[in-house]
């Protein structure tokens, strides 16, 4: 089975979010999580299913992304380059990796051929600066039209500009991660920024997390979310009890923690899930711990 978990930047119009959702039914492809946010503006989706199909519900999906998202009048917390904004692709089980590059490969060809530049990232990076998720969305969709006319803006396949409404696309192979978010009791967003740049790698703090703090208006609170890319290298518990001191040093209670899509079920290992209140469902926990790859030199 080929995993596919689509971001897509919509979280405040119900009727809208149904219509993203729906564009992926009429391919053979099981759906397994869909959730939104109104603060982060942010669709999340997963859907497997065979290579060819999975291929399909892609194409589909970003075709209505397409027609009804207009990021000229999208402003949200999480950072995008697209109404589409990613979509990366997780192998499993009979899938093999090259399997899984040649549908990315195609997935890009078919939006380029619908007028959207297409960036690559992670194993498919076909530009070193481009491996990391961070790089390739840097200066967001505002940002986009002067970064592609620099001399390394240049898209790895489709139009040399953005599309005027769409943006652009950001596609790979990557590892299964953990989308955590951990929720705090205050409007102030300093600590969450403060939390953030503690323990995110980039900033010298754990291995393979990447963090930032958000505000959350419509909930009165604020939030440090998370992306655990290497949970093998730095545990989910790891990088909670390191969230949890922090917020503790600085006087700041916890109202909350969420995981966002699948999670792969090592990733549990160690975790006091009842301890953390943590909101999730059973359906979102996925055995993938044969998804990891190593980079290879053709990727």
């Amino acid at each position: 089975m080929l995993l596919c978990e689509p971001n897509l930047s919509e979280g405040r119009d119900d009727e809208r979010i149904g219509r993203l959702v729906g564009a992926i039914e009429g391919a053979d492809v099981e759906l397994l999580h869909a959730s939104s946010d109104p603060d982060h503006h942010r669709l999340v989706l997963a859907y497997r299913g065979d290579p060819l199909s999975v291929l399909a519900a892609s194409v589909a999906l970003a075709e209505r992304a397409i027609a009804e998202i207009d990021l000229r009048e999208h402003r949200g917390a999480h950072p995008r380059v697209g109404a589409l904004d990613v979509v990366p692709f997780v192998r499993s089980g009979a899938v093999s990796e090259r399997e899984a590059l040649d549908t990315c490969t195609a997935f890009a060809r078919e939006i380029a051929a619908r007028g959207l530049p297409v960036f690559f990232y992670e194993r498919a990076a076909r530009d070193p600066r481009r491996r990391a998720l961070p790089d390739v969305r840097r200066g967001e969709f505002e940002g986009l039209s002067e970064r592609m006319r620099g001399p390394s803006g240049a898209p790895d396949v489709g139009p040399a500009c953005p599309h005027p409404t769409a943006g652009a696309v950001i596609t790979g192979v990557r590892d299964p991660l953990v989308r955590f978010n951990v929720n705090l009791s205050t409007t102030d967003l300093e600590p969450a920024r403060r939390i953030a740049r503690a323990i995110r790698a980039s900033s010298g703090g754990l291995p393979g997390v990447r963090a930032l703090g958000i505000p959350l208006h419509a909930r009165g609170l604020t939030q440090v979310s998370m992306n655990v890319t290497r949970y093998r290298d730095t545990a989910l518990s790891t990088a909670l009890a390191r969230v949890f001191d922090e917020a503790d040093a600085l006087g700041v209670e916890i109202a909350g923690t969420e995981a966002i899509g699948p999670i792969p079920r090592d990733a549990l290992d160690g975790l006091d899930r009842d301890a953390l209140d943590l909101s999730m469902s059973e359906d979102q926990v996925l055995d993938l711990a044969d998804a990891h790859t190593e980079i290879s030199d053709e990727a």
